[in-house]
């Protein structure tokens, strides 16, 4: 179990024995602790994937299609840009991109992200839908439903790159959740999973997931894990600060590499280029203007 289920259960006893309410205990869900120690990773073929054609609608705000010669997109250049700095001192492959509560734009940068380093750097990149309980990259792309992740947990014979496809012929692969989970956590805590996943980011030199908001889920500590780090998505004037520290503190292991504030004020859009300034401690902050981010160094 992990020490977030270990620190509800403990809380659940105390207030028990002090006579208090009883908070709702945590599923009770075998978890694979060390993934990567128990995964054997097979080479997976791309070249059988299938091919998909967007259908991304201007108001999307999916601006690293729709409009790749913006100020929006080029922010978006300068995001990856910092990502590759970064990981030229430190293993960095897999990031999840997360937020504080929902509706906060994390999906739209996943997509604006992924697209951006195929787009810019020609790495093959792989999009993860994996917000299991509420699934919209699909959406955003303007793709029907597609089989994924959730087909083949309900067929253990099947193969993970089966269900693998590549957007616009772009070096972007998509592998959709499938439609919604009744129990996530069942599935992304199991060793099944952590191997599938291992197995079919081998090929890729980005691998991008859309997660689950910190809170109320579990799922984000889950996919943080499995990835090598998490970019925070904040849009100012809606996330609550003390809800903000509540999920940060649900990871047992923050690998928080950003922060991207989403809807960033107009003073912050006019002083883009002037506001670039050296964190000692190596960390970054990113900022973003109508779902496009100002990075900070």
């Amino acid at each position: 179990m992990s020490r977030l289920y270990e620190a509800l259960r403990k809380s659940e006893l105390e207030n028990q024995q002090k006579g208090g309410a009883v908070l709702a205990e945590a599923p009770q869900i075998p978890v694979l602790e060390n993934p990567a120690e128990t995964v054997a990773v097979a080479p997976i073929e791309l070249t059988t994937a299938k091919n998909v054609r967007t259908h991304v609608v201007p108001n999307a705000h999916l601006v690293a299609m729709t409009e790749p010669q913006g100020l929006p997109a080029e922010k978006f250049r300068v995001l990856t840009t910092r990502l590759g700095n970064l990981r030229s001192q430190r293993e960095l492959k897999s990031i999840q991109v997360t937020s504080g509560t929902v509706d906060e734009g994390k999906t739209l940068v996943s997509a604006n992200l992924a697209v951006t380093l195929a787009r810019q750097s020609q790495h093959r990149v792989l999009l993860v839908e994996g917000d299991f309980h509420n699934p919209a990259l699909h959406a955003l792309f303007g793709l029907s439903q597609l089989k994924g992740v959730r087909q083949w947990w309900d067929d253990p014979k099947s193969l993970i790159s089966d269900f693998l496809y590549q957007i616009n012929d772009l070096p972007l692969w998509y592998l959709p959740a499938g439609g919604r989970f009744d129990e996530p956590g069942l599935a992304l805590q199991s060793g099944r999973f952590a191997e599938a996943f291992a197995q079919v980011a081998g090929p890729f030199d980005w691998v991008i997931v859309d997660s689950t908001p910190l809170l109320p889920m579990a799922d984000a500590n889950i996919w943080n894990r499995l990835v090598d780090g998490a970019l925070l998505v904040v849009r100012e004037g809606v996330t609550p600060v003390n809800a903000l520290k509540k999920g940060l503190a649900s990871l047992d292991d923050p690998k928080l590499i950003g922060v991207v504030l989403n809807g960033a004020s107009e003073f912050d859009r006019v002083n883009y280029y002037d506001q670039y300034y050296a964190r000692p401690n190596g960390s970054r902050k990113t900022r973003t203007n109508g779902n496009a981010p100002e990075v900070h160094e």
